[in-house]
């Protein structure tokens, strides 16, 4: 179960850094939480990992 945490982090990680970009190409005329939620994923999954391990 840790490993699917574990991978699932990483797709949110990369998810965050994707929409963190889509904000700055579009100037911030975007809403942030393109780049926010999949962060709060990322955070929770990386946790459940830490916590599994």
């Amino acid at each position: 179960m840790g490993k699917i945490y574990k991978c699932i982090s990483i797709f949110f990680v990369i998810l965050t850094f994707i929409g963190g970009g889509y904000v700055l190409i579009n100037k911030g005329n975007v809403n942030a939480g393109y780049a926010v939620i999949p962060m709060l994923g990322a955070l929770i999954f990386n946790l459940l990992y830490r916590k599994q391990n």
